[in-house]
């Protein structure tokens, strides 16, 4: 006799992961995610990494019993998705919520972090309080009100110390103050294991940048090299960073796309690399981020 049971059972724990497309996207992992936590796996056939870390994917996604989804996406057969995210390693794992990028890690992580990973996504373990407290607290830090989001942060700190999106989130407002000491010696508190996930690469995305602006000139200077030669791409790449260091990100948007179109090989791809690092940094909600991607994405598949 068939046991309709199992098979029920065994076509729902199925309908929880799949395989996308470009086109599919859309319906795939935005749409869904609207409804629950999406996962969206980025590998490849050639990626060694990749193999060991999609079983281990599955295996926790499907004792997840339908909180989260997972969609696996082939950049070899579809790459015009992670490239408009600027995903440059695999494999990479990117949580989508209400549709939009909420958190991801690259690399193949052992199975008991990757369940870490889904239970915080899912906020298995992250009480309500603590969940709104990073939420305002990320809010700020978009809105450019540092100090305020630094508080919020330390509240989650004073209850748990190793809150990596906290850790993240803190270092990220010291950079902003221009405390770089400080955002070095936080980020030195993240475990180790936990370096790779998105809040702490963007920490570190945006830490790289502020000591990089440091290094440069004053803007009035390098804004005169650019109007006396508007084909000096070093000058209009240092331009760039200077004026993100000074919180004006769309004009950096706009320098660094100006260098694309003109000379893409720049560099070696040094200016999308350099946008695609300032997306990192930013936030993938933040305002410049959204509207870089999609010019960037506009001058690439044009």
């Amino acid at each position: 006799m068939l046991n309709f049971g199992n098979a029920a059972a065994a076509t729902a724990a199925d309908d929880v992961i799949k395989d996308t497309t470009t086109q599919a996207f859309m319906k795939d992992v935005i749409e869904e995610s609207r409804r629950q936590p999406v996962l969206v796996d980025f590998w490849a056939p050639w990626c060694g990494p990749c193999k060991q870390l999609t079983p281990v994917l599955e295996k926790v996604v499907r004792a997840a019993k339908g909180k989260v989804k997972l969609v696996k996406m082939n950049i070899d057969e579809h790459p015009q998705i992670a490239g408009q995210m600027g995903i440059q390693s695999i494999p990479a794992v990117i949580a989508f919520a209400n549709g939009q990028p909420a958190d991801g890690f690259m690399g193949a992580l052992p199975e008991r972090q990757v369940t870490a990973f889904i239970e915080r996504i899912t906020q298995d373990r992250i009480g309500g309080e603590e969940t709104d407290l990073l939420k305002v607290a990320d809010a700020a830090l978009v809105e450019g009100n540092a100090t305020d989001a630094a508080e919020l942060y330390a509240r989650v700190l004073a209850g748990d110390s190793g809150n990596t999106h906290a850790l993240a989130g803190l270092a990220r407002c010291y950079v902003e103050t221009g405390a770089i000491e400080q955002a070095k010696q936080t980020l030195a508190l993240v475990p180790e294991a936990k370096r790779n996930e998105a809040p702490v690469a963007a920490a570190r995305a945006a830490l790289d940048i502020a000591e990089q602006a440091a290094t440069l000139g004053p803007i009035a200077e390098l804004e005169q090299k650019v109007a006396s030669n508007p084909a000096d791409h070093q000058a209009r790449f240092d331009l760039a960073v200077a004026l993100n260091g000074k919180g004006r990100k769309l004009e950096a948007v706009d320098h660094l796309l100006q260098i694309v179109r003109r000379d893409r090989a720049w560099n070696e791809d040094g200016a999308r690399k350099q946008l695609v690092q300032f997306f990192e940094a930013w936030g993938p909600t933040d305002e410049a981020t959204i509207e870089g991607r999609r010019r960037l994405s506009s001058i690439l598949f044009a």
